[in-house]
């Protein structure tokens, strides 16, 4: 019986590399992609054997797939610990751009900040703020990646009470933030937009209606209030199994993906419900006049639809508003519909399209 089991655990983890190979997820190989693939099938016919009864091969894989499973995930990490799409984040040289590291002074300490820059170089840069509980480089690469590729640069910063900033979490001065940052690359650069994810399109969007001005203002998923319960939260969770979601493994193992929502306690003043609050959202968007993109998720149970909906009603006339389908709070910001059209919408709108004259 034993021997049975084993060899429905070789099965399965066969199988396992085969599908990983042929989708290039190398995150979850334990081959990697240099070692070749033509034996496996072979092997999967062998191991499926000619003595085992239907019924006693059938419950050996039954019992063989969740270990498999785990094995395969596992050895996928420790064969390819390169994998960590958080190295590319890291100040230095890469191939598509360069990583600077700042410290942007403020009237009470200094804004940390990564300045990414294509290789040829940009005349347009996007300040990416993030969300609550998170950092400059959280789940940002494939943001990083999109807009790199359309001629733009990013300036990643990390928010009060936030990754290494020293400053706590409080309201109004939160709002400097976004202000300090866009004043710095309005020296550096002909045009200037801004991008925030959840709290930080809370933020963004506040900065810009008191009269920091800006190119181009993305909002995604932020919330007019925080309302979300456990089950929600569980929900959220849920709906992380999305089968596009798997294609972060052709340069992520599932350890940098555990790795990456580590983040210290946020260091504040005032509660994210109480701050999101006060920046009011819907009301900020109703005073902006800037060109303006609002995304947010259909399957989000944070920022649930319906609160998007309300946030849609309070919309200038001139914004654009999408809906994506299968898009969570969490998934958002990985959906490649998603970062399609912020990517398509803000060259539109920073290097293709005329100057836009604010009126602040």
């Amino acid at each position: 019986m034993f021997a049975l089991y084993a060899r429905a655990l070789f099965f399965w983890l066969t199988l396992f590399e085969l599908i990983a190979g042929w989708r290039r997820w190398w995150g979850l190989s334990w081959l990697g992609p240099s070692l070749p693939r033509a034996l496996l099938p072979p092997l999967l016919v062998a191991l499926r054997g000619r003595r085992a009864s239907t019924h006693g091969w059938s419950a050996s894989l039954a019992l063989a797939l969740p270990p498999a499973l785990l094995l395969q995930v596992a050895a996928g990490s420790l064969r390819n610990p390169q994998l960590n799409p958080l190295l590319r984040l890291r100040p230095g040289r890469y191939d598509q751009y360069t990583i600077e590291r700042l410290d942007i002074p403020m009237r009470e300490g200094q804004l940390p900040a990564l300045h990414v820059v294509p290789r040829g170089g940009a005349t347009a840069i996007v300040c990416v703020l993030h969300g609550s509980g998170c950092d400059k480089t959280s789940y940002a690469w494939r943001l990083v990646d999109t807009l790199v590729a359309r001629g733009l640069a990013l300036l990643l910063i990390d928010m009060d009470g936030h990754g290494e900033n020293p400053r706590a979490q409080s309201f109004p001065a939160i709002t400097e933030n976004a202000a300090v940052a866009v004043a710095w690359l309005r020296e550096r650069y002909e045009r200037v937009g801004l991008l925030g994810v959840s709290l930080g399109g809370c933020v963004a969007a506040r900065a810009v209606a008191d009269g920091v001005v800006v190119d181009a203002l993305v909002v995604l998923e932020a919330p007019p209030l925080l309302r979300y319960t456990q089950a929600d939260v569980y929900r959220e969770v849920i709906a992380l199994v999305r089968p596009y979601l798997l294609d972060i493994f052709h340069d992520c193992t599932a350890q940098a993906l555990i790795k990456a929502w580590e983040y210290p306690p946020i260091r504040a003043s005032i509660s994210t419900w109480d701050l999101i609050a006060a920046l009011d959202v819907s009301g900020s968007l109703a005073r902006i006049d800037t060109p303006l993109l609002l995304i947010y998720g259909a399957s989000d149970a944070i920022v649930k639809p319906a609160q998007a909906a309300h946030v849609w009603a309070a919309l200038p006339a001139h914004a654009a508003f999408h809906l994506i389908p299968g898009a969570s709070h969490l998934t958002l910001t990985l959906t490649p519909q998603a970062l399609h059209i912020v990517g398509q919408w803000l060259e539109k709108t920073l290097i293709t399209a005329r100057p836009h004259q604010p009126t602040h």
